[in-house]
């Protein structure tokens, strides 16, 4: 299990497809039975959710949050995405699928959700604000920026008693500054960034792409909870 474990941060990391999977690694077909049972029958999101209360309390919080951080990312789709789930996102000039992620306040995933590019930031706000109403987490404020603001400020406190707090940005700024509060979902998308995987759209399923981001989060989450011995290769030993 621990090998099939480490194919799938493995492919997740480098991008690369399931058939080009190394002849160490378990054979893909194994490898990719796991990852989508693991997913569908709910082991991949007990396994991120102890992992994310483990780094937690480490860092002296809570095991479970009470305040979260909303936001969306468009990427492109790549040929392997069908028609039906993908769509056009004119503001990014995007052809592809958005992520729309909840984090808590130090930038650990609490929900993500796969839509079609072409979905507002208030649509989809509203559909992932209802999955965390879902949680056992009990969040009960969650920060956003003013692509959310509007009847979803009222319709969150009323359904669901989250208080949608808008974190606007300062009057007459220029040029780029960061917002309190954004700024950690922000950086929640950069941390993504680095596994090559994420970088673009290539998953046929909204489902499997979803499982690719918590695949990320739990290699990046046992790297904190796990870190390698000694100095890195690229680091300066000088120092």
């Amino acid at each position: 299990m621990r090998e099939i474990v480490n194919a799938i941060r493995y492919r997740v990391r480098t991008g690369w497809a399931w058939r080009q999977l190394p002849n160490d690694l378990p054979p893909w077909p194994t490898v990719y039975w796991y990852f989508a049972a693991w997913n569908r029958d709910g082991t991949l999101d007990r396994v991120h959710d102890a992992l994310r209360e483990r780094v937690r309390t480490r860092a002296q919080r809570q095991p479970r949050p009470s305040a979260g951080v909303v936001d969306a990312q468009s990427l492109r789709g790549a040929d392997t995405v069908g028609s039906a789930p993908r769509g056009y996102d004119a503001g990014k000039k995007v052809n592809g699928r958005k992520r729309h992620i909840v984090v808590d306040t130090i930038g650990l995933l609490l929900v993500v959700m796969v839509t079609a590019a072409s979905v507002q930031d208030r649509d989809g706000g509203r559909l992932v604000l209802g999955r965390v109403h879902r949680l056992p987490a009990g969040v009960r404020r969650v920060f956003a920026d003013g692509g959310y603001a509007g009847l979803l400020v009222a319709g969150a406190a009323r359904a669901w008693r989250i208080t949608l707090e808008i974190v606007r940005k300062p009057a007459g700024q220029v040029g780029f500054a960061v917002i309190p509060r954004r700024w950690v979902v922000e950086r929640t998308f950069a941390w993504m960034m680095r596994w090559r995987r994420l970088v673009r759209d290539h998953e046929r399923t909204i489902a499997h792409q979803e499982a690719m981001v918590k695949w990320a989060m739990v290699g990046l989450m046992v790297r904190r909870l796990a870190p390698s011995p000694g100095p890195l290769p690229w680091a300066d030993r000088r120092r």
